[in-house]
């Protein structure tokens, strides 16, 4: 049984820093593609950041410079490294993994498993 669980998430102000983290249980992370995306009230999902099974990753516009995905294979584990927080990144961010041979998918559909999602929160 695939399970995917984000922690990390919580109130920060804009500016400050925050990690999540998303932990893979019943799949290997090498044979997948592992994505972060985002949705707040009222908005449709978004993607945040990307990373392949061979390790090459990709990043939405609102977020490059600021946001650093990764991934640690032996733990199965993948990482996001959020910096220079701003209110509009107040969102609920999920995990998701596609099961591909190249590249990385932006868009929500192509996403075989997610996780229960973590509340980010961004004050001003």
């Amino acid at each position: 049984q695939v399970q995917l669980v984000e922690s990390g998430g919580g109130l920060v102000q804009a500016g400050g820093s925050l990690r999540l983290s998303c932990a893979a249980s019943g799949l290997t992370f090498r044979r997948y593609a592992t994505s972060w995306f985002r949705q707040a009230p009222g908005k449709e999902r978004e993607f945040v950041a990307g990373i392949s099974w061979s390790g090459g990753s990709l990043y939405g516009d609102s977020v490059k410079g600021r946001f650093t995905i990764s991934r640690e294979y032996a733990k199965n584990m993948m990482y996001l490294q959020m910096n220079s927080l701003k209110p509009e990144d107040t969102a609920v961010y999920y995990c998701a993994a596609d099961q591909r041979d190249s590249g990385t998918p932006t868009a929500g559909r192509e996403y075989d498993y997610w996780g229960q999602g973590t509340q980010v929160t961004v004050s001003s």
